[in-house]
């Protein structure tokens, strides 16, 4: 059995966000997405793979589907496959984001 402490994993670059990886297997990707102040992740979509964001630390707005909310500590948020969705910092604070992707079983 494999334990993590997620605040002893986080990490932050000053140039861009930073991904930490977690864990990763054939139906399962877990990792961290640390932002500075202004720091941001594309729009982007994943194909035939759910997603969900935790956050770990700070506040940040997220953007699904063309809807926008800001989350803070402790909120967690789900991304239905192939939707489109990003992350920005716009706060002054640090945000870090635990993700986690796995594919759809139930199909649509």
């Amino acid at each position: 059995m494999k334990n993590y402490v997620l605040h002893e994993l986080i990490r932050y670059q000053p140039e861009k966000m930073a991904k930490v990886d977690v864990v990763s297997s054939n139906h399962l990707i877990c990792g961290l997405n640390c932002f500075e102040p202004g720091q941001s992740q594309k729009v982007h979509a994943h194909a035939g793979a759910d997603k969900l964001y935790y956050v770990v630390e700070g506040r940040g707005d997220f953007t699904v589907g063309g809807e926008s909310r800001t989350l803070g500590k402790g909120e967690l948020l789900y991304v239905p496959e192939d939707v489109e969705h990003g992350v920005t910092n716009s706060g002054s604070g640090r945000l870090a984001v635990m993700i986690v992707i796995a594919p759809n079983i139930h199909g649509k």
